[in-house]
């Protein structure tokens, strides 16, 4: 309504610049040559009787008679004719062309169309909203996931500070194969909320996905930092695989999806395809995947004391920190026992079996199959021994956790 009251009172402006001075010069008379000869003939006459009194003149009527006949001579022998002042409907014309030419230009280069969209939009993004959080709506189609970037855009001019907004804007972005609004969304949301999980995620997502090899490095950077606090969220492993396998670490690549594997529950379906992934990931590392063959034997006190059902419990670590670098879990069976690990074993992504230059393994005899080892369970170690892909490592159990 502002804009349109400025408008009107523009072209009230322009139309009194064109009506007012052609209306004051119909109106007023211009002054004619007999009205000027007739106030300097007065003008004269009051000099001319000041300067007698004052004795500066001693011939004032021949003065007089000299300026009443000058004022004679200075008559035109026919009077000038008189302008027709305009006529106020010549002025008509002239107003209307002003108007159509201002109304013709704003209607072509003043984006009457595109505001009557944005305000379409407007009212659309409630409806926009609502069906983007409800999955078991209608998939938004291409034309309206742009009105929803319009809508999110205007909104955050209003509440630069709505980080769901900024995330919405972002996944928009992503949709619409925009990587400069889906990369500056998340940034901007990022910087918001650096600790929230769901801006980390989608913030690396788009850094993974960009073309740009610095965005890659950054998003393997914020994905380690998000493994190193939570190493067990599928949706991080699967982004740092991804992230990993797109600039050519394999390795690390085939240890996430592979610790992604242990994740899962048993028959879900995304495990073929991350067998398929991590199938792919070796075809193009061209090589055949490290392993540690492990040959495992009883003394005879442990033999005597093994428990009728149970599980073995078999731990690698680096020799330096005692989280271990991957664990396997077998049924008791037969000893001696032969077994391999490899890095599908991993722990983290991170601490691959096969990145390991030294390593020390350790075999639990467990009846309850728990992780933490308990009073009374057999146990044994072998030695730290340098690690190269080929070695064949030995351990017997022979020793039992003490009693509390």
């Amino acid at each position: 309504m502002a804009f349109w009251l400025i408008i009107c009172v523009l072209l009230a402006g322009a139309a009194a610049l064109l009506v007012v001075p052609a209306m004051r010069h119909g109106k007023q008379s211009a002054a004619t040559r007999d009205a000027l000869n007739k106030a300097f003939y007065q003008d004269r006459l009051s000099e001319l009787e000041q300067d007698e009194q004052q004795g500066v003149v001693a011939e004032r009527p021949e003065l007089v008679k000299e300026l009443q006949q000058n004022l004679l001579n200075d008559i035109p022998a026919e009077q000038m004719v008189q302008a027709k002042p305009i006529n106020r409907w010549a002025l008509v014309p002239g107003v209307v062309l002003l108007l159509a030419v201002t109304v013709g230009f704003y209607l072509k280069t003043g984006g009457l169309a595109q505001v009557l969209d944005w305000r379409l939009v407007q009212a659309q993004m409630p409806e926009l909203r609502e069906r983007v959080a409800n999955e078991r709506a209608k998939p938004l189609s291409m034309e309206e996931i742009a009105r929803l970037g319009l809508g999110l855009r205007t909104a955050l001019q209003q509440d630069d500070r709505n980080i769901n907004d900024w995330m919405m804007l972002g996944r928009v972005g992503m949709a619409l194969n925009n990587a400069t609004t889906a990369t500056q969304a998340f940034a901007h949301a990022y910087q918001l909320d650096p600790n929230s999980l769901e801006v980390r995620l989608g913030y690396a997502e788009v850094l993974t996905r960009s073309n740009d090899p610095e965005d890659n490095k950054q998003a393997t950077q914020l994905l380690r930092r998000m493994i190193a606090e939570n190493h067990s969220d599928p949706r991080v492993l699967s982004l740092l695989a991804f992230n990993a396998f797109e600039q050519g670490d394999f390795k690390q690549a085939i240890g996430a999806w592979q610790v992604m594997l242990q994740l899962l529950p048993a028959n879900d379906p995304r495990a073929e395809v991350i067998k398929r992934s991590i199938a792919q990931a070796k075809a193009q590392a061209g090589g055949e995947t490290v392993k540690l063959n492990v040959t495992v034997a009883l003394s005879p006190q442990a033999a005597k004391a093994m428990p009728p059902q149970g599980t073995l419990v078999i731990s690698v670590t680096d020799g330096v920190s005692p989280v271990p670098v991957a664990v396997k879990q077998l049924p008791l069976s037969r000893f001696p026992l032969s077994f391999s690990l490899d890095d599908s074993n991993a722990m983290m992504p991170e601490r691959l079996l096969s990145a390991q230059h030294q390593v020390q393994v350790r075999v639990r005899l467990s009846q309850d199959g728990l992780a933490t080892p308990q009073p009374g369970d057999w146990f044994g170690e072998s030695s730290l021994q340098t690690f190269s892909g080929k070695e064949q490592v030995s351990v017997q159990i022979n020793k039992q956790v003490p009693e509390k």
